[in-house]
């Protein structure tokens, strides 16, 4: 079967397993089922005119004495490039702009509180080509490049808060590139920006031929619906960077992709709900979608022919919660937006139930860790 011929795992799972045993099936490979959302007749409708998947599910926590629930809405968008790769660069980002505008909207009908979009969203995801024009002007600045500018606009409009993985060029600090999500608050000002911490050197993301590790570390973002992070795509192979967030206080961390099937499906739905069990926090996976070509013909040091296209980018963005259920994920080769409404008592109702952090042994781990990244370590193997 071809690697996008299957439309969404869900769909193939309703399609070939009795009805009467899907639901346990469902159960055992997703825990409890969250239950779908009500959107607005305007939302659906919104949506097929842009031709973009259009899925809301709620996953709540159980009734507390002392606490009100804390609901917040978070809105998870996947999508393919508009323009074809040869087109301006100028041309390539307005179409995106255009695009994701249409999504916001759609999500904020649904009242949306927090959107987060895909890594490197304003481009194509042209780090496979090695080549740094014109790839490299779609850098800007993340304070104040007209990407963030777009995203303060819409972050008033719709009073939501935008999380924005651009990439950024850094002109105080020598014209420095990084991989960065810029967190912009509903009232529409800047809160910060958090760099990707772990850079990929497989097959062909040739990423640090651009740019390299992130060095703002794990920052949390305080908004006004809840404490925030954002784990970088290759961020998420790494159980400590996950950790890390948690231990600054995350109650939501988005995880902005760009992956391709070949490379990492196995594994994309195992990742971050595992981090979302092991942290007592939400986790929000999200995936760009499509195939893209590019000009040149390029190599992946793996002795292969010379090829045009990096892969099929499979989408499939789903949100996890720390009792290890999941939302159903979005389509492999459609654009999309997610919706998911979020009881943040879970992750303390969670968190006093299996208490993993609580046993967590903290000061052995990083004793442990200090003594093995020192130069004369010796592994604690006994004979």
């Amino acid at each position: 079967m071809a690697d996008a011929a299957i439309k969404s795992l869900d769909e193939t799972l309703e399609k070939y397993i009795p009805a009467q045993e899907l639901a346990e099936v469902n159960r055992i490979l997703y825990g409890r089922r969250p239950k779908p959302l009500d959107v607005p007749v305007a939302a659906l409708r919104l949506a097929e005119v842009g031709g973009f998947e259009l899925r809301a599910f709620t996953i709540g926590a159980a009734p507390e004495q002392l606490r009100p629930p804390r609901l917040v809405r978070v809105g998870l968008m996947q999508n393919r490039i508009v323009e074809p790769t040869t087109a301006p660069v100028a041309q390539q980002v307005s179409a995106l702009h255009k695009r994701l505008a249409s999504m916001v909207e759609t999500a904020a009908l649904c009242g949306v509180n927090i959107v987060c979009f895909q890594e490197a969203w304003t481009m194509p995801f042209a780090f496979c080509t090695r080549e740094r024009l014109p790839w490299t002007e779609f850098a800007e600045s993340a304070e104040d490049g007209p990407t963030t500018l777009f995203c303060q606009e819409l972050a008033r409009r719709y009073n939501v808060v935008v999380v924005s993985p651009i990439l950024e060029r850094d002109e105080v600090h020598r014209d420095t590139i990084w991989n960065t999500a810029v967190v912009i608050s509903n009232s529409g000002a800047v809160l910060g920006k958090t760099r990707k911490n772990h850079i990929p050197r497989v097959g062909d993301f040739n990423e640090s031929t651009y740019y390299m590790e992130g060095n703002t570390g794990h920052r949390v973002f305080q908004t006004q619906f809840g404490r925030i992070a954002i784990n970088i795509c290759y961020g998420r192979h790494h159980p400590l960077n996950w950790l890390m967030y948690a231990e600054n206080g995350a109650e939501i961390v988005f995880n902005p992709s760009a992956t391709i099937g070949g490379l990492s499906e196995p594994l994309w739905a195992i990742e971050a709900r595992n981090a979302a069990i092991a942290n007592h926090y939400f986790t929000c996976a999200i995936n760009r979608v499509g195939t893209e070509c590019f000009p040149n013909a390029f190599t992946s040091g793996d002795g292969k022919e010379a090829h045009c296209e990096f892969g099929h980018f499979y989408g499939s963005s789903y949100v996890a919660a720390p009792d290890g259920s999941r939302t159903p994920g979005l389509g492999r080769m459609n654009d999309g937006l997610l919706i998911a409404e979020l009881d943040l008592n879970l992750n303390r109702q969670v968190s006093d139930h299996w208490g993993f952090r609580m046993t967590g042994r903290y000061e052995m781990y990083a004793e442990e860790l200090a003594r093995s990244v020192k130069h004369d370590f010796k592994p604690d193997i006994h004979k």
